[in-house]
C-alpha cells in the first residue's frame, strides 16, 4: 500500500490492507467452513482442547490465546468432504440444542488520551460475568506516527486497561486483538469456554480518503462458537453532521469489502452478512439534525429521548434502507454520548460548540438474540465521548454428541447410494462500456443433475491465473448438491494496475474462463467488452502530448502516445510540442484553488463515489464546465490521479538518489532538475499549490508533515512496488516531500 492504513493483529497472522479495492463487491456465494480427512466416519470428530491449551488466566496483559480450538479436525479438503458438510449444515436442528450465552458489547471513542481512570464501571459493575466481551475502541491515537506509521503504545495501554476491568467474578481468555490505526477491538470469552471457539479471523478496512486510509473504516473479528458462527465490527465512520451519505458509503465499504479467509483455502472468503449471529459496534458518527444546539441541549434536560431520536440521523437512514438493513438497535433510554468537555459532564464549550448526538452506538442481526441492557456510563470522564454498553443472551447452537453421530451416520449411508449424473447448464449476457474503476457485475446459472458437482474454474495452458487481472468471478470454485444450482458472479473491476495496457492496447477487455465440472466436460466462457480509454492510468508525457481530451482522440492516437517512450530532454521528435503539464492536472487543481484552499480536512477526508465517476467523466470528455462536485472528491481525484501514474511524478530511476539526498535541500532540488520536463513541472506545480494550502493552515488545519505524508507515498513510490515499507523509508520520502513545502522547488 502507498497510503497509509496499516493494522495490527495480537497473536496471529498480520491484518489485511487493500490497495484499490473492488468498491461495491458482492457477497460470495458458498459459505463452508473447516473439514477433514478422506472418510467421513473418521474425518469429523467432535474435538475438545487439551487441558495444556487452556492455561490459567487472570485479569492482566498475560492473557492466553485460545486461536488454535477447533471443534472439528482440519485436514484434507475433498469433494466428498464438503458434501458431507453440507448435508450436516441443513441437517443442523436435528443434532443441536439453543443455549443461552451472556455477551458483553462495548465501544468507547477516547480522543486520543491514555486511561486515567478504571474502567470497571463500563465493563463490570451492576451486571453477571458475562460469557463473551466483545469491547471497541475509536481514537485510540490521534498522533501523525500512529496514522502514517501505524505503531502505537496506547494500543498496549487500552488493552491492559481493559484486561483489568473484566469481571472479578471470572477468568477470561483474550481470542484476538486486532487494531487499525485508532480502531481496536477485543474479544475475550470465559475460560471455560475456550475450547468452544474456533475458525478465528480477524480483518480491516481502512474507508478514509483514497477508500483505504486507516483513520476511518472498520476492524472484525469472526469466529465458530460452538455450532454457531459470530462476526463482531467496531467502526468508526465519517464525521460532521452534513456527512450522512458518506457514513452510508463507510458502512457498504465495509460491508463489501470485509472479507475472512476460510480454513479451507480453496474456498471463497466470508463476508459480514454469511454470519449467524452479527454484532455491530462505534463510533458511528450520525448526529440529530433539523434541532438546534439550545433546541437539543432542552429535550435532554427534559429526557426528551423520543422527540431526540426522532430526528437521529441514523434512524432515518434505517428507515430509508440505506444503512444497516435488518440490523436492530435497542431504545436510546440514554442522553447523548457526545460532545463534552473532557474531564466532565459538560456539553461541548469549545469555539465549535458541537450539539450533542448518540455517535455511540451498538447493533445486532440474528436469531434468538435478546437485549438485557443498552446504556451509556456517564462516571468515565477521560474523553469528550462517554462509553456505551449492551448486554445480550445470545442463543447459541450447541451440539448433541450422541445426535450428531447419528446423522452424520445416516448422511454417509445416503451418499454411497447416489449414482453419477450431472448435466450442467450455463448461459451469460454481453457486456457494455467498461470504465477506470467502475465496477460491473454479470451473473449466470449453473444448474445440477441428480448427483453432487463440483466446479472450479481452471487456468489456460502457460496462464498463472483462470482469468485476466480485471476480471474475477465469485465464487470461483465450489459444489452443488443434486437437483441444484448456483449463481456465479463475474465482476469486472479496471484500476491503476490494469488501466494502462488498456489505453495502449496491449490489452483488451477480452477474455475466455474454462470452467471445469469434476468428472465433466468443460465450459467456455467468452467475456468482452469495450474500454472508453482515461487520463487515469495514463503516463504524464502521454497527456501532456493529448492536446484534446482523451476520448475525443482516435483510439490509434492514444495507443501511439501511451507507448511512446519517456524522453528525459527533447529528442527532436516531429510531434507537436507537448504541454507544460497535463489539462487533467490543471483542471483539478485549479478547482480546489479556487474553491477549497480553506477548506478544513482537505486530503483527509474521502469523497463520493458517484461524484468521482462525474468528475472522471469531466476530465475524459473535457466538459470541465459541467464538474460539479464536493471539494473532498475533487481532492481524493487528485490523490487517485496521482496513484495511477503508471510512471510517478518523481520517476523510479533516481527513488533511491531522493531518499539518499533527504535532509539536504540543494542535492534535493538536483535529483528534481535531472527529471523530464513534463515530470519536473508537475513536481514543482503541485509543490507550489501545496505550499498556497498552507498559507491558509489557520483555516484548513494543515500542516507540512500531514501534506508530505500523503503526497510522498505518491509522488515518491518504491519501484519494487507493493514490497512493504519499513517506517525509516517511509520517513525519508516524507522528509524529502517536506523540505521543498518549507522551500520553493
Amino acid at each position: 500500500m502507498s497510503a497509509a492504513a496499516g493494522s495490527r493483529e495480537r497473536e496471529s497472522a498480520g491484518g489485511s490492507s487493500f490497495d484499490e479495492s473492488r468498491p461495491d463487491g458482492k457477497g460470495l456465494l458458498v459459505d463452508q467452513s473447516s473439514w477433514g480427512q478422506d472418510k467421513p466416519e473418521n474425518l469429523l470428530p467432535r474435538q475438545n482442547k487439551s487441558k495444556s491449551e487452556i492455561t490459567d488466566m487472570v485479569r492482566s496483559s498475560t492473557i492466553t490465546v485460545s486461536d488454535k480450538a477447533h471443534i472439528l479436525s482440519m485436514q484434507k479438503f475433498g469433494l466428498r468432504d464438503t458434501i458431507v458438510k453440507s448435508h450436516l449444515m441443513q441437517k443442523e436442528e436435528d443434532y443441536t440444542y439453543i443455549q443461552d450465552f451472556r455477551f458483553f458489547v462495548g465501544t468507547y471513542n477516547v480522543n486520543g488520551q491514555s486511561p486515567k481512570e478504571c474502567l470497571q464501571p463500563w465493563l463490570s459493575h451492576g451486571i453477571q460475568a458475562p460469557d463473551v466481551y466483545c469491547v471497541g475502541f475509536q481514537e485510540l491515537d490521534l498522533s501523525k506516527e500512529a496514522f502514517f506509521f501505524h505503531d502505537t503504545p496506547k494500543e498496549e495501554e487500552w488493552f491492559k486497561a481493559v484486561s483489568e476491568g473484566l469481571h472479578p467474578d471470572a477468568k477470561y481468555a483474550k481470542v484476538k486483538l486486532i487494531r487499525l490505526v485508532g480502531i481496536m477491538l477485543l474479544l475475550y470469552v470465559k475460560q471455560e469456554h475456550a475450547a468452544y471457539i474456533s475458525e478465528v479471523e480477524a480483518e480491516t478496512v481502512g474507508t478514509g480518503i483514497m477508500g483505504r486510509m486507516g483513520n476511518k473504516g472498520g476492524v472484525a473479528i469472526r469466529f465458530q462458537f460452538h455450532n454457531t458462527s459470530i462476526c463482531v465490527v467496531n467502526s468508526h465512520l465519517a464525521a460532521h453532521t452534513e456527512e450522512y451519505e458518506r457514513r452510508n458509503q463507510d458502512y457498504k465499504d465495509i460491508c463489501s469489502r470485509m472479507q475472512f479467509r476460510q480454513v479451507d483455502p480453496s474456498l471463497p472468503p466470508l463476508t459480514i452478512s454469511k454470519h449467524d449471529v452479527i454484532l455491530w459496534l462505534g463510533d458511528l458518527n450520525y448526529r440529530i439534525e433539523e434541532l438546534d444546539v439550545e433546541k437539543v441541549k432542552k429535550l435532554i434536560e427534559e429526557k426528551a429521548f423520543q422527540t431526540l431520536y426522532a430526528n437521529d440521523q441514523l434512524r432515518a437512514q434505517v428507515a430509508a434502507k440505506a444503512v444497516f438493513e435488518g440490523f436492530n438497535e435497542g431504545e436510546l433510554t440514554f442522553q447523548p454520548t457526545y460532545k463534552y468537555d473532557t474531564g466532565s459532564d459538560d456539553w461541548d464549550t469549545s469555539d465549535k460548540c458541537r450539539a450533542p448526538a448518540w455517535c455511540d452506538r451498538v447493533l445486532w442481526k440474528g436469531k434468538n438474540i435478546t437485549q438485557l441492557s443498552y446504556q451509556s456510563h456517564m462516571a468515565l470522564k477521560t474523553s469528550d465521548h462517554k462509553p456505551v454498553s449492551s448486554v445480550f443472551d445470545i442463543g447459541v447452537r450447541v451440539v448433541n454428541e450422541e445426535l450428531y453421530r447419528k446423522t452424520l451416520e445416516e448422511i454417509v449411508r445416503s451418499l454411497d447410494k447416489m449414482e453419477n449424473d450431472s448435466i450442467p447448464s450455463v448461459s451469460l449476457s454481453k457486456r457494455e462500456n467498461v470504465k477506470y474503476m467502475q465496477l460491473q457485475i454479470e451473473s449466470f446459472t449453473i444448474r445440477n443433475g441428480q448427483v453432487p458437482c463440483q466446479f472450479e474454474f481452471i487456468n489456460k495452458p502457460d496462464e498463472e491465473s483462470y482469468c485476466k487481472q480485471w476480471l474475477s468471478a465469485n465464487p470461483s470454485r465450489g459444489f452443488l448438491l443434486p437437483d441444484s444450482a448456483i449463481e456465479i458472479e463475474l465482476e469486472l473491476f479496471v484500476n491503476k494496475t490494469t488501466a494502462t495496457k488498456l489505453n495502449s492496447g496491449e490489452d483488451k477487455i477480452e477474455d475466455i474462463l474454462v470452467l471445469h465440472l469434476d468428472r465433466g466436460k468443460d465450459y467456455f466462457l467468452s467475456v468482452s467488452g469495450n474500454y472508453l480509454p482515461s487520463c487515469f492510468g495514463s503516463p504524464i508525457h502521454t497527456l501532456c502530448y493529448m492536446k484534446e481530451p482523451i476520448l475525443d482522440l482516435p483510439l490509434e492516437s492514444i495507443r501511439e502516445l501511451t507507448l511512446m517512450q519517456l524522453q528525459t530532454e527533447d529528442d527532436g521528435s516531429q510531434l507537436e510540442r507537448p504541454m507544460d503539464i497535463p489539462k487533467e492536472l490543471l483542471m483539478m487543481v485549479d478547482y480546489l484553488y479556487r474553491n477549497a484552499i480553506q477548506q478544513e480536512d482537505l486530503f483527509q477526508q474521502p469523497g463520493l463515489r458517484l461524484e468521482f465517476e462525474h468528475i472522471r467523466d469531466c476530465l475524459d470528455t473535457g466538459m470541465i464546465d459541467t464538474l460539479s462536485a464536493s471539494n473532498h472528491s475533487i481532492a481524493e481525484a487528485l490523490l487517485l490521479f496521482l496513484e495511477s501514474l503508471p510512471e510517478p511524478v518523481i520517476c523510479y530511476s533516481v527513488y533511491h538518489n531522493c531518499l539518499e539526498c533527504s535532509g539536504n535541500l540543494t542535492a534535493s532540488k538536483q535529483v528534481i532538475a535531472t527529471l523530464p520536463a513534463c515530470h519536473r513541472n508537475v513536481f514543482i506545480y503541485l509543490m507550489a499549490f501545496l505550499q498556497e494550502l498552507l498559507k491558509n493552515s489557520a483555516k484548513n488545519h494543515l500542516d507540512g508533515n500531514i501534506l508530505a505524508s500523503i503526497f510522498g507515498s505518491l509522488l515518491l513510490r518504491n519501484p519494487a512496488g507493493h514490497q512493504k515499507l519499513e517506517v525509516a523509508e517511509k520517513k525519508k520520502a516524507q522528509e524529502f516531500i517536506h523540505q521543498f513545502l518549507c522551500n520553493s522547488p
